[in-house]
């Protein structure tokens, strides 16, 4: 027996009661209503504490290699176009054409109407194709519809999707439907991996985004992601140490690895350092790779190629030297 962050289980028998949550709502709102609360004082100071690290000299150069190939370059614009979409693709494969060196992004991310012309460029290339699905930004729309543009997205060539939850639904107490509509959309899904945008800038509390980190990873979510970008807060290093927090005890519970990905407000290389350390001290390096850990962006990564520039050669290169994302 074992103590896993206030609930105590055997590995086996944990896997089992949390697979059964979903079939009640009075179940699932006992469980995440049972989570322990978190501490907001304490999260806050230890995501404080952590972003006073530093990196020097090599490791700084490999964390920015890292955070490159951990960078979903990103556009979500209603004046988004094929050609636009195209040059995005080409950068996320080619970084840097000055420097075969420097490594490709983890996906490039775009609405579903935009997928074909990026898979054009991607194909075979190794980096992903991420589509917003579901409604995205709002989540309101009927599942049919949201279903509907998710098909549409993998048909089209996305192997990622990232929907966003109902935060209505989940803020009103109805947690068994958020789990259905997330149980199928990851069914819709395929063989793609599915993101859940938690929205967490609308959950108003710690707490609600660690219940919700959970309800998304009881449905099946591969990732869970901070924010849509649309709303005036979105990833913050607090609400990414609660999630972290949550992907460590969950698949202490079930054995089951979940990725993390904040998005929106990202944009130096400072910034996404501080991400790194913190993964690194509460997940640890099994969660330091492309596979479990990303940075939703779109300016980031002109920043992390300015570094990654100074480093290599001496010279600082300013914005201009790169293309506009």
């Amino acid at each position: 027996m074992r103590t896993i962050r206030g609930m105590t289980a055997t590995t086996t028998s944990a896997r089992s009661d949390l697979s059964e949550l979903g079939r009640s709502e009075t179940a699932l709102r006992t469980f995440l209503h049972g989570l322990p609360g978190v501490d907001q004082v304490g999260a806050e100071q230890r995501a404080a504490q952590l972003g006073t690290r530093s990196i020097k000299t090599t490791a700084k150069a490999e964390a920015i290699d890292l955070a490159i190939r951990m960078v979903d370059l990103t556009t979500l614009e209603g004046a988004d176009t094929p050609g636009k979409v195209r040059a995005l693709a080409a950068k996320a494969l080619r970084p840097d054409p000055a420097d075969p060196s420097c490594p490709h992004v983890g996906a490039v991310c775009v609405y579903p109407s935009m997928v074909p012309y990026v898979a054009e460029v991607l194909r075979g290339s190794g980096v992903h194709l991420a589509s917003v699905a579901t409604a995205f930004p709002s989540g309101q729309a009927p599942l049919e519809i949201k279903l509907a543009d998710v098909r549409a997205a993998v048909e089209a060539g996305a192997d990622e999707i990232d929907m966003v939850i109902n935060r209505g639904a989940f803020l009103s107490g109805r947690y068994a439907e958020v789990y259905d509509e997330i149980v199928a959309t990851k069914e819709a899904c395929g063989d793609a991996h599915l993101k859940v945008i938690l929205e967490t800038g609308e959950l108003a509390t710690y707490d609600n985004v660690r219940r919700a980190s959970w309800l998304a990873m009881l449905a099946g979510g591969d990732f869970i992601k901070t924010s849509t970008g649309k709303v005036p807060v979105a990833a913050t290093l607090p609400v990414t140490l609660v999630m972290l927090e949550a992907v460590r005890d969950f698949r202490a519970a079930t054995g089951r690895q979940v990725g993390v990905k904040p998005a929106g407000g990202i944009k130096t290389t400072k910034d996404a350092i501080k991400y790194l350390v913190m993964v690194n001290e509460t997940v640890g390096a099994d969660w330091l790779s492309p596979d479990w850990f990303r940075f939703g962006a779109s300016s980031l990564l002109n920043d992390l190629l300015m570094q990654r520039t100074k480093l290599t050669t001496g010279v600082y290169a300013g914005p201009d030297y790169f293309t506009l994302d």
